[in-house]
């Protein structure tokens, strides 16, 4: 999350005495006014609304303070609009012709094109309404709250004041005549709640300029259904309450929240051990609100807690709170657990988005939680779409961590990710400079290329916070890295200037995703997790027609071959995909050695399959294991000391899908095992791990001693190998590990034999060294202590 900026003071004003509010133009049935000295308040009133008012607009693609030196001129009252045209919304055009824009049909047409000739879409259109407020009456109101409806972008004012904005970034102020947006596809809708204090008594006035995203756009839609004054504020129950993983989940948590008002300016997290009853209070740090939305968001970092304790918690606004929840930190001495693992989300956030999460949390109910392969949404900047998101994921986000990667939708309408960063909160241990590697070298000097390295490199390293982080959770190294690639947000403001092959400024989007492969390698260089798994939103193995990621995959792919990731979790094709590297393969039927790519689908969003026989795996040798396509599936990935065991479930399929399974059947499934030295296997469902049979040269033996009257058994073993080996002691007093003994090093299992006589007995050691595995019992004498 982003720090506190500058929080916006919110003003209550007194209650309502009147509201007689009369609307021009359109009609109106006002309220009935309420006397002076009447202990009832009067009701929110709606001045403005799809079925009531008229609008006056301007169509024809010229600017409305041309010749003005002031361009937003035309949105102040006292304008002069008689000479625009005037009729009730919706409005809108498709190709040209009034006819459906989505899942939307507009009442009025708008020209659609300059000149009224295809080809170049008007870039902008202005539209104006007006309604009046008795003498008084302005300062009774508190909020203004709206709905609105566009395609592709769209900027309200009210008497003259900009009150929202919705994918209106690409404004630069320089002409009201601009495209705006981000092609979004079908219309969107967006709500928005400001202060009342815009409003004055008399005529208000109400301007919009709706905007296409580009001059070959294909339709254009405006709507408002709603614009209301509200007498009271609007508290809302605390909401998007979402646990997400410190770099240390075995001893401190992130919390993060949306408030219910916005005159919210503090926050906290109580919390107290589920055991006892000892609440302690964690002060929340402000973030600002986002996408017209006024609600702030909070986030706290809950610091000292115990290894694999249970908590309950919940988190307040004053005396608005959250509902009691609990969550357990990682415990260090336990290897096994679950999580999973979902693809994108994206389309059906409010039915199928629900329904898979509910299935994966009934099939996995202790997870310990959930990454997501990005896409979580469809549009970055559309509250609503954030609001069911987060309604899907209510109970898992908040008892269970969320490891989220961004995908490229999060960037629609908000590409400097502000969603994304007042939403969720992530260890702030992201590329740097110094995890560059040899791209570091590339800063130094006084050269205007070295200054364009370093204003890049500075500016991402702000730029990834909590979009590319590691956590490690009991053994496992979990890796989120930022796919999307786009100059516009990659560019820095002021960006050195440079000319030449060497700037860097021509190359940008393939330095980014070097500089995130740099860090890769940093970081997995110094993992000491067993497992290390990784999650990104564009498939280095495109699996849907028509995609191809070549910048990805040829600078990710090396990282991933060289330190053997166990699991490549991706998203963005909307089809399942699963298969290796093909330098990977083994001699053995149904079984590799290296780490295993998938794609998933977790939404209502679904494309076809590339070509079964030419296709980038194909092209990139690669092999595709599991391929399908028109369903959706959640994944649960068991791990364990040795294993991981991968299961991919069917949620939901379309009548077109390529499974004929039910829903609720396991799809896909593997299992990774590797063992303490290293050797790594992955076999198919029913293929069972290969069995080496080599020689491996160890010196064994076993030594007993007297310790008063107790026995002690010592289990030696000397490495003759040329490179270390592993060991395992089995016997009835326990079982002992000796990992990585060097070559010619010995290294020795002592085991606590109990009270005189020992008996004489056996031990069974198991060495490993690569893939060769040998197993050998070592006897040892009785011995009476006397």
């Amino acid at each position: 999350m982003s720090p506190k900026l500058n929080a916006q003071p919110w003003l209550r004003r007194g209650s309502v005495t009147a509201a007689v509010i009369a609307l021009l133009g359109s009609t109106f049935v006002p309220a009935q006014a309420a006397p002076n000295d009447s202990a009832k308040e009067s009701e929110n009133s709606v001045v403005v609304s799809t079925g009531s008012t008229q609008w006056k607009y301007l169509e024809d693609g010229t600017d409305p303070a041309a010749g003005k030196p002031n361009l937003e001129a035309w949105t102040a009252t006292d304008f002069d609009d008689s000479t625009w045209k005037s009729a009730a919304g919706s409005f809108g055009a498709k190709n040209g012709s009034l006819g459906a824009v989505g899942p939307y049909t507009p009442k009025t047409l708008l020209n659609h094109y300059l000149g009224g000739q295809t080809g170049t879409a008007t870039p902008a259109y202005f539209f104006r309404t007006q309604f009046e407020l008795p003498e008084g009456n302005a300062d009774d109101f508190l909020t203004i709250t709206g709905e609105v409806v566009y395609d592709d972008a769209l900027v309200m004012w009210i008497n003259g004041t900009k009150v929202a904005g919705f994918l209106d970034e690409r404004l630069t102020g320089e002409s009201n005549q601009e495209y705006a947006g981000a092609s979004n596809g079908n219309p969107v809708s967006s709500s928005f709640e400001v202060p009342a204090d815009v409003l004055v008594d008399g005529v208000n006035t109400v301007a919009i300029s709706l905007h296409n995203d580009r001059a070959g756009s294909s339709d254009i839609y405006l709507d408002v259904p709603e614009l209301s004054l509200n007498v009271t504020e609007n508290i809302d129950p605390i909401s998007r309450v979402i646990l997400t993983p410190t770099e240390t989940p075995d001893k401190s948590q992130y919390v993060s929240w949306m408030a219910g008002s916005a005159s919210d300016e503090t926050g906290a997290v109580e919390i107290r051990e589920a055991s006892g009853d000892n609440v302690v209070t964690v002060a929340a740090e402000f973030v600002d609100p986002v996408n017209g939305n006024p609600l702030p968001h909070f986030s706290a970092e809950i610091k000292d807690l115990k290894p694999g304790t249970k908590y309950s918690y919940r988190v307040a606004n004053g005396s608005n709170t959250s509902e009691w929840n609990t969550f357990t930190t990682a415990d260090t001495s336990i290897t096994d657990f679950q999580y999973i693992y979902y693809g994108d989300a994206q389309i059906g956030l409010d039915t199928t988005w629900p329904k898979v999460v509910s299935q994966a949390q009934a099939t996995a109910p202790d997870a310990v939680g959930s990454v997501h392969a990005g896409d979580l949404i469809n549009t970055g900047s559309n509250e609503n779409e954030w609001n069911n998101w987060f309604t899907g994921m209510e109970q898992s986000a908040a008892t269970s961590n969320v490891m989220a990667a961004p995908g490229n939708h999060e960037y629609s309408g908000d590409n400097k990710l502000s969603s994304w960063k007042a939403n969720f909160e992530y260890p702030r241990n992201n590329p740097s400079v110094e995890t560059a590697g040899e791209l570091a070298e590339l800063t130094i000097g006084d050269t205007a290329a070295a200054a364009q390295y370093r204003a890049l490199f500075e500016h991402w390293t702000t730029f990834a916070e909590e979009t590319v982080y590691y956590t490690d959770y009991q053994g496992v190294r979990f890796i989120t890295v930022n796919a999307t690639r786009d100059a516009g947000f990659l560019t820095p403001d002021n960006l050195p200037t440079c000319s030449g092959a060497d700037c860097p400024a021509s190359k940008i989007s393939t330095l980014w995703v070097q500089f995130q492969a740099a860090w890769m390698d940093h970081i997995l260089e110094n993992s000491e997790s067993k497992w290390n798994v990784v999650t990104f939103h564009q498939p280095v193995y495109s699996a849907s027609a028509g995609r191809n990621e070549p910048v990805l995959r040829d600078e990710w792919v090396p990282v991933f071959q060289k330190h053997n990731i166990d699991l490549v979790q991706m998203g963005h094709d909307h089809v399942y995909s699963r298969g290796y590297n093909n330098e990977d393969a083994t001699d053995f039927a149904g079984v590799t050695d290296g780490p295993v790519y998938i794609v998933s689908n977790s939404g209502a969003k679904h494309y076809d399959l590339a070509d079964e026989n030419d296709n980038v795996w194909t092209q990139n040798n690669a092999t595709q294991v599991k391929r399908g396509e028109d369903f959706t599936t959640y994944q649960v990935i068991d791990v364990a000391e040795d294993t991981l065991t991968y299961k991919s479930y069917l949620a939901e399929k379309t009548a077109t899908s390529t499974t004929d399974l039910a829903i609720g059947e396991v799809y896909d499934s593997f299992t990774v095992t590797k063992n303490d030295s290293g050797t790594k296997w992955v076999t198919e469902a029913g293929v069972d791990i290969p069995v080496i049979e080599e020689e491996i040269d160890v010196e064994l033996s076993v030594s007993s001693r007297c310790i008063g009257k107790n026995t002690m058994l010592n289990v030696n073993a000397t490495n003759n190998e040329d490179s270390p080996i592993s060991l395992q002691v089995s016997s009835e007093f326990g079982i002992k590990k000796m990992n990585n003994v060097g070559s010619g090093k010995s290294a020795s299992a002592p085991f606590n034999a109990g009270k005189a006589p020992l008996e004489a007995g056996s031990v069974t050691v198991k060495a490993t060294h690569g893939s060769a595995e040998l197993t050998k019992e070592v006897s040892y004498e009785a011995l009476s202590c006397k």
